[in-house]
């Protein structure tokens, strides 16, 4: 169970790192906002997953607050991004 928690952990974090690195790209390109936004969602969700990596592969402690403070932050960039771009 440990080989399919650390695979799995790892999944995760790497595609988030993925998104957030290609929203962080596209909007060095277009400067369209909503991309920064999803890529600071996604950079904060990054961190949450590589918090629950640490949680249950190498700690083995229980990290759940930062965890969804993580979460949470990086939904409050999401949604103050859609609001934003829906006044435009």
């Amino acid at each position: 169970m440990l080989i399919f928690n650390l695979v799995l952990c790892a999944l995760a974090v790497l595609t988030c790192a993925a998104c957030a690195t290609l929203f962080l790209r596209g909007h060095a390109r277009t400067r369209r906002a909503l991309l920064l936004w999803s890529g600071i969602c996604f950079v904060f969700l990054t961190l949450n997953n590589m918090l629950l990596f640490l949680d249950l592969v190498v700690l083995e402690e229980d990290l759940r607050p930062w965890r969804h403070a993580a979460a949470f932050a990086g939904l409050v960039f999401m949604i103050f991004g859609l609001l934003r771009e829906q006044k435009r």
